[in-house]
């Protein structure tokens, strides 16, 4: 049975340039000066080379009167699928199910 072809993980930063950035007119440059955070900071989360932080979920959560839960859910989904797609098959292999008593 052939493995079926997964999309790729969606990394926060690309739903912060696809879906507030872009139809707001937002620049990179211009979304860190109002967040008062580097233009790097900015730069590598919109490019996914870059984990969200607690720091700038918060703040990412008043500019767009969100909550900062759903940036950091969605860091924390994204995690989730790369360490699965990088570690599933060694930890199925390594680490069994505990019997039940």
């Amino acid at each position: 049975m052939a493995k079926s072809r997964r999309l790729p993980p969606v990394h926060p930063g690309e739903v912060l340039r696809e879906d507030l950035m872009a139809p707001l007119g937002l620049s990179i440059n211009g979304l860190s000066r109002d967040l008062r955070v580097p233009v790097t900071r900015m730069s590598e989360i919109v490019n996914g080379r870059r984990s969200v932080t607690a720091d700038t979920a918060l703040r990412l959560a008043r500019y767009f009167a969100m909550t900062p839960q759903f940036w950091m859910n969605l860091q924390a989904a994204y995690d989730l699928d790369v360490a699965t797609r990088a570690l599933a098959d060694r930890i199925k292999r390594d680490v069994h199910p505990r019997e039940a008593a």
